[in-house]
Order: structure tokens, then C-alpha cells, then sequence
């Protein structure tokens, strides 16, 4: 029998969970529908079968035939092609000062989560919270009674190394700055951080330029994120493996292996602009220096291209991104390697790091890359470009990502799965669905693992819908996880909860039985923009009525 999960509770008003002690407390408070079975089964007797025409008779069983058939290449599915589905926990799932935030409220979601089927959760490990104190000074205690609480529950757990602050980006609903004794340093040196030609910094993680410099007290950045990350292992060793089963090394902004080129903090950027290059702090500055002097081109290490435009600048716009752009030129190649050259060692570096510390202890390792799906439909991709990854009409971005990731045995995470082309503004040259089949095509190439995640929050069947769409694949190139992005109230009203539990059901089938409603009734922005503008004029206009 088939159970459904169906509430119209929401798990996070505690008043209707107060009372929950154990699993099986909780059960009563849910109902379950039975569903129709699957199949269906049809007797003959002998004598009906005999006053068939023959013509019927054959005709019966090739019916027969095709739903045997049918139904053991639907077993064959579910049983190659489960999707597991883990849900984000809230950004402040953890206090400022490095405990659980509302503990009995976490534990009755927890519940819900297991009852939906869901596979288990991921949770942001902050830097920022952690090693707050002090140099080598952690604290991992609210963790580990998330950790426990998970375990009681039966559900996994995804660890993020989130080295990055929290705050200033899409769907950031919290402040979670580096740790204090880092801010000091920058404040000494403001050239930790990346930095754009006008000169802004960017607080959000620190510049790659400086990684293997001992400019944290003694330490270099790289030091830094290792020790970190085996003090975790070291805290949780009993865990990796069983209940912990991956970590996700955080590689910059949001997390993600990128280049902070879209800042939202301050109205810097809003979509669909193309963003800016972050390359004018004095290390990055050096190294471009220095590889420009060895090509025999000193001019070119001047500085980032001159004629790239602003933050929310067209391609068509600028000089350096239009159609037959410096882009393609010599220099722009020159530029574009380098730039893109960097990131890639960056994350070689961490990823090492992350495999000496992790192998052996079943946990799997994972990273994440952006879905910058603006300005994918032209041929210069700037948003694509100035955020480090080299993807244009005539180069595959994306290959060289992927095999990096490949050689640490490292889970491509990609984001955007939800989206669909005809959602977002022509006018944008957006197309989310043409870069998840890059991604996914070069995930296939290099022989890496593909996980997914949804890059906005949305709780509608048309997202839902999208995702199981690009979940499954016959050519062996569909996801293997899939993390649902995010657990708030939202997620646990009615008709959203009842999308989410459908969802997890038919990612676990292979796909089958997705009667999802196409409407987005989540009342979320379909793209990336810069949210509080729409919301603001939405709340005027509430006023105004």
C-alpha cells in the first residue's frame, strides 16, 4: 500500500506540535490517504475467455504483454533512477553565539521531513559562528545537537563549509559576517578581499588571490579552511559516513565556485546585469602582473579590460561584451584564461584539502557551481564570464569545472534545476534550461556525479514539475541527489506541503505519479532580481487599497 502524506498543520506553530514526544506521537497528529494502486488487475475465467472472438482474445493479450512489459521497465526505473531529496534548514538554524535556534520547533519540522519521505537535510556550518572566538578556538555544539537530533530521526545530514558570509544575496534572510579576528585583519588590510575597478570591496569571502599567503595571523587562507574543516571531522568522526553523508566545501560567495560579480548588498546589482570583474585587490593585481610580463605583454597586466562597463550594463552596452567584443579578441582570451585559471586553482586547492581530510570516512565530498543562466543566449555570456567561469559561444566553460571536481571525486552541485526558459524576461537573454544540459553534459563527459539544487525559493507544481524533468535522464546523465532550497513556514502550508510531499514521492519513483500543479502559487519572484524593490512596491500597493 501507497501512503500519502497529507497536512494542513504547519509544523513550525508550535502550538499544534507541543505535545510531540516520539515519531509515533506525531503520526496521529497527520492523515494518510491510500492511494489507487498503480496497476491494474485484470481476471478471466476460462469460459470468459472462450466467448472472446479470437480477434479479442489477441487483441487482450497484447494489452497484457505491453503493461508487463511496462511494468518491469517502471521497477527497472525506480530502482536505477531514485532521486533522493534532502531540504536546506533555515540560514539561522544556529544563534549568534553557536546554539540550536529554536530547538523544539526544529525537532517537530524534523519529523514532518522524515514523514514526507525526504532523504535528510543540509545545514550551513558558519564560519563565521564557529571559529568566531578566536584563531582555532571552534565551537561545533549546536551542531552536534543537530546532528543527534538527526540521527533520532532517522534522517541524513549535507554539511556545508560555509567560509562565506551570510548576508547581501538572493535569499539571504540573515547577517553572518566572517569571523571577527578576520574583519580585523581585513580592516588592516582591505586588500583580503576581492575588489572591483572602482575600488568597492566585497566583504563576502575572501579574495583567492591571497590563498597561499600567511595573511591570517600566521596563517594562510587555505591553512585556515583545512584546519577548520578537520576540526569538523574530528568533532563528528562517529557521524561521517552514517548519518553525515556529504560535505559540501564552501569555495566562495553563496558557497559557490565563483567570482562575487553580482552583489546585491546596496542595490550594487540588480538583473539581469552582467555584472563586474573582481580583480583589482594587489594580490589578484600581481598575479596578472606577473603572467602578462611572462607572455611578454607587460601592458596587459595593467589591470582588468578597460571597456567592460558597469554592474548593470547590457553586453550590447560595452565594448569589451558585445557581440564581436575585445571578448574574442587576443587580449580578451589572455584575460579570460587567467581570470578563469584562477578560480579553478582555487578550488583545486580547497578540494585537496577537503579529500585528505574527508576519504575513508564514506562521507562524499561536493561543490557547488552558479547557475548564471542571464545573457546565456548571447555570445559573449558576460554574466557568465565576469563571474570566472569562461563559457562563450565558442568555448565550453563548464568541461573544465567539471574535471577539476572529477579528480578529487567531488559531486558537481548545480543550481537553477526549477527554472524554465519561457519564465524569464526575453529581453535578458536567459536560458536556464539550455545551461543545466551544458552542465549536465559536461558532468557526463568528465564521469563526475551531478546533484542539483533549486537557486530560488519555490514551492509551485510548475518548479516541482521542472526539476523531476531534469532529475531523470536514459543517457546515464540525471542527478543524483537533489536539495530542496528551503524549510520555512512557507514550505508547511497546505497546498505547498502537499506539493513537496508529491514531489519527494515521484523523485523516489522515478518520476512517475508527478500531479503537480503548474501555478506558482508561492508568491516568489520566477528570476533573480533585486527582490525588495517588487516587494516594496507590492506592499504599497496593499497600502493604497
Amino acid at each position: 500500500m501507497t501512503l500519502t502524506l497529507q497536512s494542513s498543520a504547519s509544523f513550525i506553530n508550535f502550538k499544534e506540535t507541543k505535545g510531540v514526544k516520539t515519531p509515533d506521537e506525531f503520526l496521529g497528529m497527520v492523515s494518510f490517504a491510500q492511494t489507487k494502486p498503480s496497476c491494474r488487475l485484470v481476471a478471466k475465467s476460462s469460459m470468459q475467455e472462450a466467448q472472446l472472438s479470437h480477434e479479442r482474445i489477441m487483441e487482450v493479450k497484447k494489452i497484457e504483454k505491453r503493461e508487463k512489459l511496462h511494468e518491469l521497465t517502471a521497477n527497472h526505473s525506480n530502482r536505477s533512477t531514485r532521486v533522493p531529496v534532502f531540504v536546506m534548514l533555515p540560514l539561522d538554524t544556529m544563534t549568534m553565539g553557536g546554539k540550536l535556534n529554536r530547538s523544539r520547533a526544529m525537532n517537530a519540522s524534523l519529523m514532518a521531513l522524515k514523514n514526507s519521505g525526504a532523504e535528510g537535510v543540509m545545514v550551513d556550518a558558519w564560519w563565521g559562528l564557529v571559529e568566531k572566538d578566536g584563531p582555532l578556538k571552534y565551537n561545533w555544539e549546536g551542531y552536534a545537537e543537530l546532528v543527534k537530533m538527526c540521527q533520532e530521526h532517522g534522517l541524513k545530514l549535507q554539511v556545508v563549509m560555509s567560509f562565506h558570509q551570510c548576508g547581501g544575496n538572493v535569499g539571504d534572510s540573515c547577517s553572518i559576517p566572517l569571523p571577527p579576528w578576520v574583519l580585523e585583519e581585513i580592516s588592516k588590510n582591505p586588500d583580503l578581499v576581492y575588489t572591483d575597478r572602482s575600488g568597492r570591496r566585497n566583504p563576502e569571502y575572501l579574495s583567492l588571490g591571497c590563498d597561499m599567503l600567511p595573511v591570517l595571523k600566521g596563517r594562510t587562507p587555505i591553512q585556515v579552511y583545512t584546519d577548520y574543516m578537520r576540526s569538523f571531522r574530528e568533532r563528528f568522526n562517529d557521524y561521517l559516513g552514517n548519518v553525515i553523508v556529504e560535505i559540501q566545501v564552501g569555495m566562495g560567495p553563496c558557497g559557490e565556485l565563483r567570482y562575487p560579480a553580482y552583489p546585491e548588498s546596496n542595490g550594487t546589482w540588480r538583473f539581469p546585469g552582467i555584472g563586474e570583474f573582481q580583480c583589482y585587490d594587489k594580490y589578484m593585481g600581481a598575479s596578472l602582473a606577473a603572467v602578462a610580463k611572462a607572455a611578454g605583454k607587460d601592458d596587459w597586466g595593467q589591470g582588468g579590460p578597460h571597456d567592460s562597463g558597469k554592474y548593470n550594463q547590457f553586453p550590447e552596452d560595452t565594448g569589451f561584451f558585445q557581440r564581436d567584443g575585445t571578448w574574442n579578441s587576443e587580449y580578451g582570451q589572455f584575460f579570460l584564461e587567467w581570470y578563469s585559471g584562477k578560480l579553478l586553482e582555487h578550488g583545486d586547492r580547497i578540494l585537496a584539502a577537503g579529500e585528505s581530510i574527508y576519504q575513508g570516512t564514506g562521507a562524499k565530498l561536493s561543490g557547488k557551481v552558479a547557475g548564471i543562466h542571464w545573457h546565456y543566449n548571447t555570445r559573449s555570456h558576460a554574466a557568465e564570464l565576469t563571474s570566472g567561469y569562461y563559457n562563450t559561444r565558442h568555448r565550453n566553460g563548464y568541461l573544465p569545472i567539471a574535471r577539476m571536481l572529477a579528480k578529487h571525486g567531488v559531486v558537481l552541485n548545480f543550481t537553477c534545476m526549477e527554472m524554465r526558459d519561457g519564465e524569464q524576461p526575453q529581453s535578458a537573454n536567459c536560458s536556464p534550461e539550455g545551461l543545466v544540459r551544458q552542465v549536465k553534459t559536461a558532468a557526463r563527459t568528465a564521469e563526475v556525479e551531478l546533484a542539483g539544487e533549486n537557486a530560488l525559493e519555490r514551492y509551485d507544481g510548475g518548479a516541482f514539475s521542472q526539476v523531476l524533468a531534469t532529475s531523470m535522464s536514459d543517457s546515464g546523465n540525471g542527478l543524483s541527489a537533489f536539495t530542496f532550497l528551503r524549510m520555512n513556514k512557507r514550505l508547511f502550508e497546505p497546498e505547498n506541503w502537499r506539493n513537496l510531499v508529491q514531489f519527494v514521492k515521484s523523485m523516489s519513483e522515478g518520476g512517475r505519479n508527478a500531479n503537480l500543479r503548474e501555478c506558482d502559487s508561492s508568491r516568489t519572484d520566477l528570476y533573480v532580481r533585486f527582490i525588495k524593490e517588487s516587494h516594496t512596491k507590492k506592499a504599497t500597493e496593499v497600502a493604497v487599497v
